[in-house]
């Protein structure tokens, strides 16, 4: 076990995490040179063209006699779970600053995650060769973040390889070797877990006590669920089998398990032969709390969609799915996700994988409601909130937030959050960046926070949160009717005092993508009885009096009382198609 480093690399989006590791791997001789092209660990195609890691990957690697085990964890907020169960599994962590833009809210996101778990962090300046590159300025802030000295910063360049050794003999020299005890009972971390069509679901783990032999009987402390160890072994990068993984390695489970959700990450596995009664800290059911509607543009393929996500939910453990019915949009399935991330993802993973035409619906949280009788329930969309008379109180999830932008932008920060009604707790400042905590109603937050921050503060600005709690508000549900009849599908929940504003803005935006029809047709906006908004989309109309030269007005009446008594009996009869623009009219905010 002295031999062994198990590290990780955190950073913010973009700053170089995924070129580092593939510099590594090279620098080891882990993959050889004709297998090698650039972010090797990003196996998806949709995350080489987003730039972005969404599934982690470890990987070995031997330098100067040592083992080093790298998990490469995913950067984005919406995974931060995952990122601090792959912490977990590591001693200490490289933290990668891009040497142009220096430190942003998710490398503090991070860094934070990072202390919790005590581990060795090694601050490394990358991208140092770039003529953007300020290194005094953030080697500044690193020393004022981490409160280390100078000559502790390894100044790299994960592009051209330069320095990169310095960081792979400071791994072995800072990093402690993982402790365990190799004879007791077995306990192992899940820190990832996928779904492979041929072999079943395959654990990435972290074996903390005893070891895992090939042939194993399993079992998950928390779900309960029973299985076999089929192969056991290291990764670097393909999988390597081995007769057995032991206290303090890092490896890979095939399993003969049926789906992810019988082995969650952050689950502890044990073995029939030596079993664990106390699992590992940490564990904790991820709860999705982002839901949107997804329909088939045609009904028949409603039967695709749903198995194309029950296909999906196989490799990922947080997606909670269930049939949903609009008499609009027919059969389609309500999805809960992480965050607006993660639905993109699964949104375009359907487009491509399966070959599906998808309507989505607007993305919306989930609300708790107290009603009058005492009883409790969650609705996870306004179409469910039950009748108004029954309801004692809503509650609305609330976030904690933490911006970092340059100092110029704090005015237009803090009036962005007042406007979604959100509150700005602390704020402090990192040199020439200031960090602004606020906390906001989540509901407030999905559809366009993200952009427009970025366009207040020129894109300097970085955005991070988490959930903090529920808390009760004069919520309303806004209902929509077209030509009088209500469509379900465009409710909303919103705090009573946006209300107003809210359904006048979503009615003309319905206005400019509901078609015209030969008839008049009327777009409203209520809350229960009440009508708190109105448009009109104006009728085709036929020059009926046109064939008309001369001659008594009473024939030019006739004709027009003609036309308007068919319209009349049109509008009693026509019904209105709704394109499937007008179920996503909420993300396109002016």
């Amino acid at each position: 076990m002295e031999n062994i480093r198990n590290f990780c690399i955190i950073a913010h989006i973009d700053h170089g995490k995924s070129t580092l590791a593939d510099r590594m791997m090279e620098l080891t001789g882990t993959v050889q040179k004709r297998d090698m092209k650039s972010q090797l660990l990003d196996s998806m195609d949709l995350e080489r063209e987003k730039g972005i890691t969404i599934k982690l990957t470890p990987v070995r690697m031997r330098h100067a006699g040592h083992d080093l085990n790298l998990i490469d964890t995913p950067g984005h907020v919406d995974f931060s779970y995952e990122v601090s169960r792959s912490l977990q599994a590591c001693e200490g962590a490289i933290l990668v600053v891009d040497a142009s833009q220096g430190i942003q809210a998710q490398t503090l996101a991070n860094v934070y995650l990072a202390l919790e778990q005590d581990l060795t962090i090694i601050p490394v300046l990358n991208k140092v060769d770039l003529p953007a590159a300020d290194v005094p300025r953030v080697s500044k802030e690193v020393i004022n973040l981490l409160g280390c000295r100078e000559e502790d910063i390894i100044k790299i360049s994960a592009k051209t390889g330069e320095n990169v050794d310095q960081v792979l003999d400071a791994i072995i020299e800072r990093v402690p070797a993982p402790h365990g005890e190799t004879d007791g009972s077995t306990r192992a971390l899940i820190f990832d877990s996928y779904y492979d069509d041929y072999r079943g679901v395959i654990l990435y783990t972290r074996v903390v006590d005893g070891q895992i032999l090939k042939g194993d009987q399993i079992q998950m402390l928390a779900t309960g669920a029973k299985g076999l160890a089929l192969e056991v072994g290291q990764l670097s990068p393909d999988m390597r089998p081995q007769d057995d993984i032991c206290a303090g390695h890092i490896g890979y489970i095939v399993t003969n398990l049926k789906t992810t959700r019988d082995a969650r990450v952050g689950d502890t596995i044990t073995v029939a032969r030596q079993p664990a009664q106390q699992p590992l800290p940490g564990y904790k059911h991820v709860k999705p709390f982002v839901y949107a509607g997804f329909f088939p543009v045609s009904n028949e393929d409603y039967n695709e969609l749903k198995e194309a996500i029950e296909k999906l939910s196989l490799s990922d453990s947080a997606l909670q799915f269930e049939p949903e019915n609009s008499p609009v949009l027919g059969f389609g399935v309500r999805i809960g996700f992480l965050g607006l991330l993660h639905m993109d993802i699964i949104r375009e993973r359907l487009e491509r994988e399966y070959n599906l035409d998808l309507v989505v619906t607007n993305p919306s949280t989930d609300y708790q409601v107290t009603l009058t009788s005492g009883e409790e329930t969650d609705i996870k969309s306004a179409a469910d909130l039950p009748p108004v008379p029954s309801i004692a109180e809503i509650r609305e999830p609330w976030i904690d937030g933490e911006i970092v932008v340059p100092q110029q932008f704090i005015g237009p920060v803090i009036q962005l959050i007042v406007s979604k009604r959100g509150r700005q707790k602390n704020l402090s400042y990192i040199d020439e960046r200031a960090l602004i905590s606020f906390e906001a109603p989540l509901a407030n937050l999905l559809t366009d926070f993200y952009d427009q921050l970025k366009s207040v503060t020129s894109g300097y600005g970085s955005f991070n949160y988490e959930l903090s709690e529920y808390r009760a508000e004069d919520l309303v549900r806004i209902d929509f009717y077209v030509g009088g009849e209500m469509v379900d599908s465009l409710s909303i929940m919103a705090h009573r005092s946006e209300s107003q504003g809210l359904g006048r803005d979503i009615v003309k935006k319905l206005k400019e993508v509901v078609p015209r029809q030969s008839f008049q047709v009327s777009l409203q906006a209520a809350i229960g009885g009440k009508f708190i908004a109105r448009e009109d989309i104006s009728a085709y109309r036929k020059d009926v009096t046109a064939k008309l030269y001369g001659g008594d007005v009473s024939r030019r009446k006739k004709l027009l009382a003609k036309q308007a008594k068919g319209k009349k009996r049109m509008k009693k009869f026509g019904n209105v198609e709704i394109p499937s623009e007008a179920f996503t009219v909420m993300l396109k905010r002016d």
